[in-house]
């Protein structure tokens, strides 16, 4: 689903009043709000949250002390914070959105993944608008896991506008994920959550 707007640009909280009652009025409606444009967000398959769990584990053995993975939590994105986004995940301290509303500020989030869903406008929203609006943000990695490319991209080095690293493995591979995180991917397992 796609909403666009009669005006050039819907403010921030016109946007959260709107995700508020369809979240309301229909269950497991999820929208987002990126390049003024509100899309819904498709809700996760069971490979998608196994996916979320195999990297919840990695890095909680990787850095049980002081990183978590949290998922579902909503973003403000793009420049100037006028987007909102609902990445899959985020990488952040345990303790970093602790008083926090649904939409929080990104400064304390070290990485932001999505795993690619099944719907039509995944790979405009997962490679197209979602990187640019992490980097605008300056989210330090954005770890994209895409299904049906059966490829793991790691996003780094936000400059303001884009990210200026890219590197692009296919499943099976090990990937490392930069600094902040510093993670190694095994990505071996990802074969067996396919279609």
């Amino acid at each position: 689903m796609t909403v666009t707007t009669d005006r050039p640009h819907m403010l921030p909280d016109e946007f959260e009043a709107v995700a508020r009652i369809a979240a309301r009025a229909r269950e497991g409606t999820r929208l987002e709000f990126i390049d003024g444009v509100i899309r819904s967000k498709a809700m996760p398959d069971g490979d998608h949250n196994r996916i979320i769990q195999w990297l919840l584990k990695i890095c909680m053995q990787a850095r049980p002390d002081d990183l978590f993975l949290h998922p579902g939590q909503g973003i403000k994105a793009e420049e100037y914070r006028t987007g909102r986004a609902i990445p899959d995940a985020v990488l952040a301290h345990p303790d970093a959105f602790v008083g926090q509303g649904d939409w929080v500020e990104p400064e304390p989030i070290l990485m932001v993944v999505e795993v690619t869903s099944w719907d039509s406008d995944t790979h405009r929203r997962d490679h197209v608008e979602k990187p640019r609006a992490y980097a605008e943000t300056g989210i330090p990695v954005y770890l994209l896991i895409d299904r049906a490319k059966c490829e793991v991209s790691v996003y780094s080095q936000p400059n303001g506008r884009r990210y200026e690293s890219v590197h692009i493995v296919p499943y099976g591979t090990d990937i490392t994920l930069p600094d902040p995180v510093g993670i190694t991917l095994q990505t071996e397992q990802l074969k067996d959550w396919v279609r």
